[in-house]
C-alpha cells in the first residue's frame, strides 16, 4: 500500500474512532478457573460466551469423591508488561490501577463470591514465539514484588505513575534495578521490564459427591487495531491465515466487507480488528474431560466477520455462533479474529 494512501486511510479511521492514535493496540488473553490438578473435582459442563466487549462462564462441578474437598479456586491474568504499556497503546480501563482491572464478578450456587485479589510483579522469561499462551498464567516469571517495593517502584499500570517513579530512583537504586534485571537505562532514557500480575481467588468447598455451580463473568480486553486484507491473501499475510484458519471464503468475505472507496484508483480492504485469545487448556486442571461444552461467540455487528480454528462451529443468530462438544478435552487454545468495517 502507497503511504499516501495508507495515511488516508488511518485519518479516515481516526475519525470513527478517535481513540486509536495509532495502528495498533495491546491487550490480555482470557482463561477460566484454575484449582490446581485434582482428581477429586470434574468439571460437567462448561458454557462459555465471548464477545467483543465481555466474557462470561458458566460451569458445573461435581466433587466425584466420598469426601469435602476445599482449595482456592482461581482466575488469573496474563502478565501485562509495564514497558510496552509505557511505549504503546493498551485496551486498559480508563483507571488501570483499579483495584479490579477487569471488573471480575462470580457467583456460587447463585450467591456473590467474596473475591481476594493479589497484584504482583514478576520478571518474564525471554520470548519464545512456541511458547503456549497457557505458560504464562502456570510460570509467570520471577516474582519481583518485594525488590519493587524495596526500591520505591510502585505496582502500578499508569505510564505517569511509573514514569515519575522511575525519575525519582537515585543512582544508587538505579543500578541496584538495572542488576537485578528490572529496568535499562540510557542518557535521559529509562524502561521497566517487570510486568504486573492480578489473580482473583476464593476458598471453595466442593461438597462429597454433590455439584457446585460458578458463574463468573469480566471485560474483555483483548488486543487489536487497524486490519488490511487482500484476496487472495497475500504471501505476508500467512500466519494470520494460520493464526485464525481463514479459509477461502472468509478471505473473501473480509476483502468484500473491508473494502475501501478506491483511492488513486486502487481499492484497499482496511477495517478493525479484534485479536481474541482465550486460553482453554486451564481446564485440563480438574479431573477427567469437560462432559459438556458450550462456546457461544458474538461478533458484535451482522456485518462484522469472524474467524477461528475450531470444528463444528454453526451460525444461531445474525451475530452468534455456537460450537458444542461431549467429553471435551481441550488440545489448543482459543485464537478468535472478528474484523469490523470502517464504515459502519
Amino acid at each position: 500500500m502507497h503511504q499516501t494512501c495508507f495515511a488516508a486511510l488511518v485519518a479516515a479511521f481516526s475519525a470513527v474512532t478517535p481513540a486509536l492514535a495509532n495502528d495498533g493496540f495491546g491487550g490480555l488473553s482470557a482463561t477460566g478457573l484454575t484449582f490446581g490438578q485434582t482428581d477429586a473435582v470434574a468439571m460437567e459442563a462448561e458454557d462459555l460466551f465471548i464477545g467483543i466487549d465481555r466474557i462470561a462462564v458458566d460451569y458445573v462441578f461435581r466433587n466425584v469423591t466420598g469426601a469435602d474437598v476445599t482449595g482456592e479456586v482461581i482466575f488469573p491474568l496474563p502478565p501485562i508488561h509495564v514497558g510496552y504499556i509505557l511505549e504503546s497503546q493498551w485496551n486498559l480501563p480508563e483507571d488501570p490501577d483499579r483495584p479490579n482491572l477487569v471488573n471480575f464478578t462470580a457467583t456460587v450456587d447463585g450467591q456473590p463470591v467474596t473475591l481476594t485479589i493479589d497484584r504482583i510483579a514478576v520478571v518474564e522469561p525471554p520470548y519464545d514465539e512456541a511458547r503456549p499462551l497457557s505458560d504464562q498464567y502456570d510460570t509467570p516469571g520471577r516474582d519481583v514484588t518485594a525488590d519493587l517495593a524495596r526500591l520505591g517502584l510502585p505496582l502500578s499500570l499508569n505510564a505517569d505513575t511509573v514514569i515519575a517513579a522511575m525519575a525519582a530512583l537515585t543512582p544508587a537504586a538505579r543500578d541496584e534495578a538495572a542488576a537485578l534485571g528490572l529496568a535499562d537505562f540510557g542518557d535521559g532514557y529509562s524502561f521497566p521490564n517487570w510486568s504486573i500480575v492480578l489473580r482473583y481467588h476464593w476458598s471453595q468447598t466442593f461438597p462429597a459427591g454433590q455439584v457446585v455451580r460458578v458463574s463468573h463473568a469480566y471485560e474483555n480486553r483483548s488486543s487489536g487495531g487497524l486490519f488490511g486484507w487482500s484476496d487472495p491473501p497475500e504471501d505476508y499475510m500467512q500466519p494470520v491465515v494460520d493464526q485464525y484458519c481463514i479459509d477461502d471464503g472468509t478471505s473473501r468475505a473480509l476483502a468484500k466487507a473491508l473494502a475501501q472507496e478506491p483511492v488513486d484508483g486502487e481499492v484497499y480492504s482496511m477495517g478493525l480488528s479484534w485479536n481474541i485469545a482465550y486460553v482453554l487448556r486451564t481446564a485440563n486442571s480438574w479431573a477427567g474431560p469437560i462432559g459438556r461444552f458450550r462456546l457461544t461467540i458474538d461478533k458484535g455487528e451482522p456485518g462484522n466477520i469472524v474467524s477461528l480454528c475450531a470444528d463444528g462451529i454453526r451460525k444461531t443468530g445474525p451475530t452468534t455462533f455456537v460450537m458444542e462438544k461431549t467429553d471435551f478435552i481441550p488440545k489448543r487454545d482459543l485464537q478468535i479474529l472478528i474484523a469490523k468495517s470502517m464504515k459502519n
